[in-house]
């Protein structure tokens, strides 16, 4: 027997190197390695060293052509799935997002589109059993501790992958993936609004007070207006991600937010916590097929499109009075909302009620689509 350490190369070609069984698929607009969490160790502080070392993390070069990572932020994540064991959930899903530059794993929020392929791989494997033409598979986010709701296609009990839904970002068509986050407010704070308010002047060092928004709603982020930090808010990732000006500025907004927020406990501690909070640029609609712009950060790189759980904070945020992007919509209650990102529009829609003072997220949904890219065992 050959133990996972000692895995077949070639013919009579023999490697001291461990592999594991993944499974690689594209969520949205992410792609992440999925592992079966009983496939990996039972000492959780052994996860760290796999992810960086499939990822080909850290890559001071930024490609991580030594692992299955595609040198951006999107291209480099994890999910761990397991069945349930809860009562309202059939699948429990731990997202990890793995540092193109850095040997970081970080764990603390949640992704969104790679939430959108945690669905069809439990059907999959068989764990959630179908009938009929639609699968419903109730998802538990550990990261987050909220529950998602998936529906899409089966037939014959299997996902069905071909479609016809185009999402921004994406090239080709594919089967509509429905994600329905249950009351997602506070899922990194325990606070919808960490600070008790949906406007605030934030103080950073060397800048004075800045407006912002430090929303927490399927995942911690904070807006700030682009005229604020002197953009336009139309900019392209790769120009935006040119101007070492204002990237600084925004990093030191987004640590400053994580200690404000309670994440972190100072500014160089919020550099552990590359992920959250997000931050994200608001401006107004660049043309009327959307409602605002929004450009994101995410582990320190400008997306390409928008990460799931930033846009859907973000249509929480379009519906609090007095709210960056409120403000920027002029107060219009709409009840979908149009996002203008680097490659399209994205549509969302978030249940907002106010009872007193008190803002409370119902859900929040949107659709997505995802495809599994090749499964086997993976080097790490």
């Amino acid at each position: 027997m050959i133990d996972d350490k000692k895995r077949v190369l070639g013919k009579n070609t023999f490697m001291s190197i461990r592999s594991l069984p993944a499974t690689y698929m594209r969520g949205g607009t992410s792609r992440a390695l999925i592992f079966q969490e009983s496939d990996l160790p039972s000492q959780r502080k052994e996860w760290d060293e796999i992810f960086l070392l499939a990822l080909g993390s850290p890559d001071p070069y930024g490609r991580q052509l030594n692992g299955m990572g595609g040198g951006v932020s999107s291209l480099s994540k994890v999910a761990v799935l397991r069945p349930s064991q809860r009562d309202d959930a059939d699948v429990d899903y731990t997202f990890a997002q793995v540092s193109v530059h850095q040997a970081t794993v970080d764990y603390k929020g949640n992704c969104g589109n790679i939430s959108s392929a945690v669905g069809p791989y439990a059907v999959m494997k068989g764990w959630v059993k179908t009938s009929g033409h639609e699968a419903h598979v109730r998802i538990f986010n550990t990261n987050t501790q909220k529950i998602i709701h998936a529906y899409f296609p089966v037939k014959n009990g299997e996902p069905v992958f071909d479609g016809e839904l185009s999402i921004p970002g994406v090239a080709g068509a594919a089967a509509p993936i429905r994600l329905e986050f249950q009351e997602p407010g506070g899922a990194t704070t325990g606070k919808l609004l960490p600070t008790g308010s949906v406007h605030d002047l934030l103080k950073v060092a060397g800048h004075g007070e800045i407006p912002v928004s430090m929303i927490d709603a399927a995942n911690a982020c904070v807006f700030v207006h682009a005229k604020e930090v002197g953009l336009q808010g139309d900019e392209q990732p790769e120009e935006l991600d040119a101007d070492k000006s204002a990237m600084g500025l925004l990093d030191l907004i987004r640590r400053q937010a994580s200690v404000t927020m309670g994440i972190a406990k100072d500014l160089e501690d919020a550099k552990n916590f590359m992920a959250i909070p997000y931050i994200g640029i608001v401006s107004s609609a660049l043309n009327e097929d959307m409602d605002f712009s929004l450009r994101v950060i995410a582990s320190g790189q400008p997306h390409k499109a928008l990460p799931l759980t930033v846009s859907l904070c973000a249509a929480v945020a379009s519906k609090l009075s007095g709210s960056v992007i409120s403000d920027v919509l002029k107060d219009k209650n709409l009840h979908q909302v149009r996002i203008g990102m680097p490659s399209g529009v994205l549509t969302l829609d978030a249940k907002v009620e106010k009872a007193g003072e008190h803002w409370h997220v119902l859900s929040g949904s949107f659709y997505r689509t995802a495809r599994p890219l090749f499964e086997g065992r993976v080097f790490a």
